[in-house]
């Protein structure tokens, strides 16, 4: 929409392609056995091109210019700056990012090494550093510690229990230098900053990893056990990651589950916003296992993408995927999307240009949707545009052509927003039959964006339709920091609810301060009730939830199969210093959230962001997926898989098939009636991927409590609006529903067992950690 890259990010006329080699594909197995690469066979031309869009992109990027992604690089441009200066001033300034980058990039002992001489060289020089840059250097050295202890044993000797708060047993550091480093660097920075929140914080945890916890800890400054307490035991969900084949390390990136194949059993695909980060699918054994596709299905080059969902844009029943890339990158985040289009063979092709959907913006988001009813899917794309930016990124719309095309109309229906958008939902709040869409807003209010559907209703097939944000008069504008966002329907009553995410914390002590019960001034989440009136209820702090959770990435799912949706929140933000934990909250009956991440093992401390609900085994329970990583180069992590340990309730999965509304039947919505000894239950669900930052399957998977038969399964269906009601339905079983079609069909698949995966990780991964000195 006329909106011009800055120079360093502005793509240039491509050369004409390498020919690169793409695999073989089997008809019996769409994705290939291991090994069975046929060099003749070359990646499409459409993938060839975005590759090579990619690498120039990354080559054009000034490091110096970049915060994340490049901190090796600058670091050397640092180093050589160092060498020339003669100002004692300077040199003090320089050498002191210079160590910062070291850090960030992963080079701990070198990063320690600087911010000891730094010190050296300020008392010859007779400086001093001011009261915040004396903490901060304290802060920072104990880092280069705590990093340290983390690459010796969470990365290269990870277990099942590495970086899960509180940590203890198998988490505990084999490997002590780092951590017995940092205990005495903290114990020194808090005798000089007693009052010092995120030294404390840092100091607990340390303590933490040499198994030290609480009993050494300085009474003064412990973290006392009780405020990291479960309110409610949800039992332990084990992460199986290593034993099944998905520990990748990386950085941070989505999360997909989803059947790409068709066989019935979820798959797994996930990005890595690294300039080299991999786009990366594996495959369901149905074993217990999954395998590495990513080559066999064409992927390879396919890098960086912070945040990936899925959909079916062209209604042939195989999901397809876009590639979100650029956010948080400022003028070099002009980075392309991908649409991945699934061949129905096991590979993908990358179709962006094809399909009119080549532009240049930063983005971690957006909301597949049909907006207008026309059975074909659109897309909502949330850019960001920062207020120190050379042009402004205004989000994007691109309507289905129905031809394997979209066309781009954000600006003529009136939502072409122009903010730092870091989440966008789905889901219509008024239930009207018409899609909306929740934005969530960085720097300043939140959008409710109301379908008001064709402005000529006598020709909606040929009228402009229109959006009006409706969400200061909807309640629904705070917080003014926002990240995450979802819309879901908590409390079952069949209108759909808003949760959104604060995100603005000074740093590690406002969470440390809010886990003590101390005032600090950090960005709470909001929790809305929706009142059936086109208005909403702040339900935050009847709900329990009126915390600093500072989340990145957010999805939902029902993790004890109660009826209940319940939520997992990743947290972080790029500072190494943020480690706290992720956290889980079960929904206790739709009055209120009960914090389960303690009692079942989900606080990973590393930084969270692609999140995932999926029924990864068959079994009828969720298992939760996650991409762990940070934004720095050195700040890698492995994804984690939490295995649902079963809770005994009864369950039900719909595989929905859209004929005249679009084929994935996103949109349409599930009422189930169950029995149970109390009365009658309702449960209601709307068929989409969940929330802003990670994509869950298509199909639903229904928790039924303690049901004891189910009575009615109504389909609501978006584009004819007409309600579909199934009887006789058994619990515990697969059904695939096609629109207009009068039975459900059964689905027939096997059920298998995830491993425990007990104890350290032992086998050989696809990436190696980042050691010291090296560079991802």
């Amino acid at each position: 929409m006329g909106v011009v890259c800055p120079p360093a990010a502005r793509p240039q006329a491509l050369a004409p392609a390498k020919v690169i080699p793409a695999p073989q594909t089997s008809a019996t197995d769409p994705f290939c056995a291991p090994g069975t690469v046929n060099t003749n066979r070359v990646q499409p031309a459409g993938t060839r091109r975005m590759i090579e869009r990619l690498a120039r992109l990354r080559s054009e990027a000034d490091p110096s210019q970049m915060a994340f992604m490049m901190n090796a690089e600058a670091a050397e441009i640092l180093r050589q700056a160092l060498s020339h200066t003669s100002s004692p001033q300077e040199a003090m300034r320089l050498h002191m990012m210079l160590a910062a980058h070291l850090l960030r990039s992963g080079q701990n002992e070198k990063a320690l090494q600087q911010f000891t001489q730094l010190e050296k060289n300020v008392a010859q020089f007779g400086l001093k550093f001011t009261p915040q840059e004396r903490i901060q250097l304290n802060i920072d050295k104990a880092m280069c510690h705590l990093r340290i202890g983390e690459q010796e044993n969470c990365l290269t000797n990870h277990t099942t229990e590495s970086c899960l708060l509180p940590i203890r047993e198998a988490g505990i550091h084999r490997l002590t230098r780092g951590s017995r480093g940092a205990v005495q660097a903290l114990t020194e920075h808090l005798r000089a900053f007693p009052d010092d929140l995120r030294g404390r914080w840092l100091l607990n945890i340390a303590h933490m990893t040499l198994g030290e916890y609480p009993d050494q800890v300085p009474p003064p400054w412990l973290i006392p056990p009780s405020v990291f307490a479960a309110e409610y035991d949800i039992k332990r969900f084990p992460d199986v990651a290593g034993a099944v084949g998905l520990d990748v390390n990386g950085l941070a990136g989505g999360s997909i589950t989803e059947d790409f194949d068709g066989d019935g059993y979820l798959d797994v695909m996930t990005s890595d916003q690294g300039w080299n980060g991999q786009l990366r699918l594996f495959r369901n054994n149905a074993d217990g296992t999954f395998s590495d596709r990513t080559v066999h299905a064409g992927l390879m080059g396919l890098t960086g993408g912070l945040n990936i969902l899925q959909t079916d844009y062209n209604n042939d029943g195989f999901p397809d995927v876009l590639v979100l890339r650029g956010a948080w990158l400022g003028p070099a985040g002009c980075m392309p999307n991908s649409l991945l289009k699934n061949n129905r063979d096991g590979t993908f092709e990358d179709v962006t240009e094809a399909a009119g959907m080549l532009s240049f913006h930063p983005t971690q988001t957006a909301a597949w949707l049909d907006y207008n009813g026309d059975g074909w899917l659109d897309v909502f794309i949330g850019n960001e545009s920062w207020l120190d930016d050379r042009e402004l990124h205004p989000c994007e719309l691109y309507h289905n052509n129905g031809d394997g095309t979209f066309t781009e109309c954000a600006r003529e229906l009136g939502v072409a927003v122009q903010q730092e958008i870091k989440g966008v939902a789905a889901g219509d709040f008024n239930n009207d039959g018409r899609p909306d869409l929740y934005l969530s807003n960085r720097d300043g209010l939140n959008y409710l964006l109301r379908n008001d559907g064709p402005m000529d209703t006598g020709n909606p097939a040929k009228t402009k339709w229109k959006f009006t944000n409706v969400a200061v008069q909807a309640g629904v504008a705070e917080p003014i920091h926002s990240f995450p966002t979802a819309f879901f329907d908590y409390n079952n009553d069949g209108w759909e609810d808003i949760l959104v995410c604060g995100y603005a914390i000074k740093d590690v002590s406002d969470v440390a301060a809010d886990y003590l019960g101390l005032s600090q001034p950090g960005e709470r989440p909001r929790l809305y009730r929706n009142n059936g009136d086109g208005s909403f209820t702040d339900a935050t702090a009847s709900a329990r939830l009126y915390k600093i959770i500072h989340a990145m990435g957010l999805n939902y799912g029902d993790l004890d199969n109660d009826g209940w949706l319940d939520f997992y929140a990743g947290t972080g933000n790029p500072d190494l210093d943020t480690l706290i934990p992720n956290r889980m909250f079960r929904n206790a009956g739709g009055k209120f959230f009960q914090e389960v991440t303690t009692s079942g093992g989900f606080g990973h401390i590393q930084k969270g962001h692609g999140i995932s609900f999926a029924d990864l085994d068959n079994d009828g329970d969720q298992d939760v997926h996650a991409v762990m990583g940070g934004a720095f180069t050195g700040d890698t992590y492995r994804h984690a898989l939490f295995r649902n340990p079963g809770h005994g309730h009864h369950w039900i999965t719909l595989k929905l098939e859209g004929r005249t509304s679009n084929r994935a039947a996103i949109g349409a919505r599930i009422r189930v009636t169950v029995a149970t000894p109390d009365g009658e239950q309702v449960v209601h669900k709307t068929v989409s991927t969940g929330a802003s930052f990670g994509a869950s399957p298509l199909r639903q998977e229904i928790g039924l409590g303690q049901a004891t038969a189910i009575r009615q399964v109504e389909i609501h269906w978006p584009t004819t609006g007409q309600t579909q009601v199934f009887n006789g339905l058994a619990m515990d079983r697969i059904y695939k529903i096609r629109e207009g079609q009068e039975q459900a069909v059964v689905w027939e698949l096997k059920s298998f067992v995830l491993p425990d995966g007990n104890g350290h990780h032992k086998h050989a991964h696809a990436q190696t950690p980042v050691l010291d000195g090296a560079s991802q």
